[in-house]
């Protein structure tokens, strides 16, 4: 591997702090007792295991991780595990995960995740079903690298997988909890868990979590950033026979949000024409927390559903397991995507989106054991259907905007001379209420087939072979109203006026300029004679003017699907595989080697960039479907295929654990999915790889003291992407890094127990380092850069009558990086981006009883 040296700089200049971090916590902890570790179990290869013991790359948060570091959803595991991140977008729901810098899915209905994430066994399709405040958590396990042998197309790039308690059929206990925080945040938690009878228990849990937003909107109305959710979960557990359990789960979750505050990062030359107009923006100033918005984003969305699983064992030796689930997810979202105060969009509709997504799955597995091997094997079946409606309508102030920007004045611009000219009425182009809507639909039908076993080939080597066979059918429409004038007038069209054919309008126009003469004929070829090449000449300064113009027509119409053509149609199918070769070098020391693949799906473009492809445009004008300044992209990106190639290293003595990953990973196809300022463009990589080492090591030297350092070290790289999205329009973005993509990435902590009277007390500090890299293609990496040097800490006290007491913070020495930045929606030569959570603090009191 080869690491750039300023991503070595970086991490030295870094290891001093992770350092530091360890050794007050050492210096703290007093007794030199050792303490033994804790074994941790889990379920990554769908049957349990001791971490130590299984080999595949996973990482686990235990539930006092949780609690201690005041994590209440997903999104937050990032400053736990140096292999994942997660960013979020222009709302709660367009929240995107990578593992090892592989993923995708947010922005888009039509795209699944690359990361699939899974709560008690049941798929979650899209991020924005997952995001709940989750009680009462065992544990969360990141399998790292693709894991489609076992959970199918949702996981090419790896697995997020959340396990809560089951109700309990021994005793009632129960817990609520209050917490208080900066600008005003609220949280309060509850819930109950015990049996009715010897067989049946049930849960019950329920939260509401509010927060102030902590980005002004110097135009009035409510702050950006803020929190307000609630959510309730039941659970029912029969075991009627130590032979048979049943477990019940249903859940609600509600958001009702302002999110997410947007920084200007460049001031471009539109930001004067957004000021002419009245409007206002804080110009270069990534960090300000601050701006205008005319009106206040809604980010709207609840996700409900119920499962059903079933653990049957037939025998001693073989168990029959069913996870049975409905879900639904329905979001309202509309944002004010020009981030100025001018209103340049319509408020009631500015970037309106509605969707329902309704999915079934069905998971059967039967498992066993022999005397030398472990087996599975099992069926998914996977239905979904996705409803969408999203629009883009201009406000009040668009064409006064673009009457500057074409050179001219409010009411007087190059804009009415080509009203005129093409028949218009003035103030007939990109008037207010003009705009785009799209209606979409997706069926999406799935089935899966695996099947894996372990095999003992001595008592300290087992090798594991694994097979999933999936075939995936998506059914799609899609239905486009353009109603912007402008945008489907096609100032290259030729035009007949009085008999006489125009080679253009413009041509017309700019002839009589130039020779004050009709564009006839006859003039034109008189004007040859007499001065040869005059007419090219025009032609080109026209092509060259209406280039320029052409950037205004940025809701262009499309093509509608199914058509003659397209069939809105795409059914694929992989057999993806696992071999691993695991040995037992001692009682204390594993080591395997393994290479798998992963498979995902065609990933539809239910965006407004949803537009032919270029191979098809022949058929398209052949079957006269073409529409004015149809542009010919992508409908969909092709299905991605996973490798990876892995040596592992896991040891556990009795104060110390580490766990060793070397990988060599890339994905054919990765879909990439990239704003480009108007829309999305989907595509697929020819080939993006990443080869990287990551180290995960847990210390317990005393009772009172245990540490853990987690790092990751990556070498991306896009092999091949001719069709990318670059700076300046460029495309072709092979032998490049990935954008946002960290190098090196280190996370310490420290955890001292002590006991004060009656209490016991903790206190918890976390630091997470993660080197400077460009944040996005698009954008000029001097303009957008990421970096990460951020502390959290917790301490708390529980006293033995079940009260404790908390305090914490996030984000102690508040850090400054972006979370992701774009070309700024039609404003041509600025740049926009997403600034990260400032820092917050709270305390929080929790009662347990039983």
């Amino acid at each position: 591997m080869n690491y750039s040296s300023k991503a070595v700089e970086n991490c030295s200049s870094s290891i001093g702090k992770v350092l530091s971090i360890i050794a007050v916590s050492l210096l703290i902890g007093a007794p030199a007792v050792a303490q033994v570790l804790e074994e941790i179990i889990v379920t990554a290869s769908k049957r349990p295991q001791t971490l130590q013991e299984i080999p595949v790359a996973v990482s686990v948060v235990t539930a006092d991780d949780l609690k201690q570091t005041q994590i209440l959803d997903i999104k937050d595991l990032q400053f736990l595990i140096p292999s994942l991140r997660v960013d979020t977008l222009q709302s709660s729901g367009n929240t995107n995960f990578r593992i090892r810098g592989f993923g995708n899915g947010a922005n888009n209905a039509g795209i699944e995740p690359s990361v699939g994430v899974f709560i008690d066994g049941v798929y979650r399709s899209r991020t924005a079903s997952a995001l709940g405040d989750l009680p009462n958590l065992e544990r969360v396990e990141v399998l790292r690298g693709p894991q489609s042998t076992l959970f199918g197309k949702n996981a090419s790039a790896g697995v997020i997988s959340v396990i809560t308690a089951k109700p309990s059929l021994v005793e009632t206990t129960g817990n609520v909890s209050l917490t208080v925080g900066e600008y005003s945040q609220t949280i309060v938690k509850a819930d109950v868990n015990g049996p009715f009878s010897d067989s049946v228990g049930f849960s019950l849990s329920g939260y509401y979590n509010q927060r102030d937003g902590y980005y002004d909107n110097l135009a009035g109305g409510k702050a950006l950033g803020e929190l307000n959710r609630y959510g309730v979960r039941g659970q029912l557990l029969f075991a009627p026979s130590d032979a048979l359990e049943i477990r019940f789960i249903a859940d609600y979750d509600d958001f009702d949000e302002a999110c997410c505050g947007v920084a200007n990062l460049l001031n471009g030359p539109t930001g004067g024409a957004v000021v002419a107009i009245g409007g206002n923006l804080v110009p270069n100033e990534p960090f300000a927390y601050q701006g205008y918005y005319d009106f206040t984003p809604v980010n709207q969305f609840q996700t409900d559903g119920v499962s059903m699983q079933i653990d049957w064992d037939l025998n001693d030796s073989m168990t029959l397991t069913s996870i049975t689930a409905q879900r639904s997810l329905s979001r309202f979202d509309n944002v004010d995507i020009d981030f100025t105060s001018a209103e340049l969009l319509d408020p009631m509709t500015a970037n309106r989106t509605e969707t329902e997504i309704d999915t079934f799955t069905q998971e059967f597995r039967l498992s066993g054991a022999t005397d030398t091997m472990n087996w599975m094997v099992g069926a998914y079946f996977f239905d979904e259907e996705v409803d969408q409606t999203t629009g883009v309508l201009y406000g009040d102030a668009f064409r006064a905007y673009a009457d500057i920007l074409t050179g001219g004045v409010p009411g007087n611009s190059i804009l009415n001379t080509i009203e005129f000219l093409f028949g218009h009425a003035p103030g007939t182009f990109q008037g207010a209420g003009q705009g785009l809507i799209d209606v979409s639909t997706m069926d999406d039908t799935a089935f899966s087939i695996f099947g894996q076993i372990d095999i003992d080939l001595s008592d300290r080597v087992t090798l594991t072979l694994g097979a999933n066979y999936t075939e995936d059918e998506k059914d799609v429409t899609f239905n486009s109203i353009g109603t912007d004038v402008y945008s489907n007038t096609d100032l290259f069209n030729d035009l007949t006026i009085l008999g006489i054919t125009l080679p253009t309008v413009f041509f017309g126009q700019a002839f009589t300029d130039a020779t004050m003469l009709d564009p006839t004929p006859e003039n034109i070829a008189f004007i040859e004679t007499v001065a040869p090449g005059t007419s090219a000449a025009i032609a080109a300064g026209v092509a060259a003017a209406i280039t320029g113009l052409q950037g205004l027509q940025f809701l262009a119409p499309t093509v509608n699907y199914p058509n003659s053509v397209e069939t809105g149609n795409t059914k694929d199918d992989d057999t993806t595989w696992t071999v691993r070769l695991a040995f037992d070098l001692t009682d204390s020391v594993n080591a395997y080697f393994s290479a798998g693949t992963g498979f995902k799906a065609t990933s539809w473009n239910l965006s407004r960039d949803s537009r032919p492809f270029p191979q098809d445009q022949a058929a398209i004008e052949a079957a006269g479907l073409t529409v004015p300044n149809l542009i010919y992209t992508t409908r969909y990106a092709a299905p991605e295929y996973s490798t990876v190639y892995e040596i592992g290293l896991k040891a556990r003595w009795d104060t110390v654990a580490l766990n060793l990953a070397i990988f060599d990973q890339d994905i054919e196809g990765f879909q990439s999915n990239t704003f480009t300022g108007t829309g999305f463009k989907l595509a697929n990589a020819g080939k993006r790889s990443a080869k990287g080492l990551e180290v995960d090591i847990r210390w317990q030297p005393t009772e009172s003291f245990q540490a853990s350092l987690g790092a990751t070290f990556m070498d991306p790289l896009f092999d091949s992407f001719v069709d990318g999205a670059g700076v300046g329009g460029v495309t072709d973005l092979s032998g490049t890094t990935p954008d946002g993509i960290h190098e090196v990435s280190i996370l310490a902590s420290g955890t001292y127990r002590f006991t004060m009277g009656n209490a016991d007390g903790f206190v918890r500090a976390d630091y997470l380092y993660e080197d400077k890299v460009p944040v996005i293609s698009n954008v000029p990496g001097n303009i957008a850069t990421r970096e990460v040097s951020t502390i959290n800490a917790s301490a708390g006290l529980a006293w033995e009558n079940g009260f404790e007491l908390m305090l914490w913070g996030r984000n102690l020495n508040n850090d400054e990086y972006l979370t992701s930045a774009f070309p700024s929606v039609a404003q041509a030569g600025s740049y926009s981006g997403y600034p990260n959570q400032p820092r917050t603090y709270g305390l929080t009191l929790r009662k347990s009883f039983n």
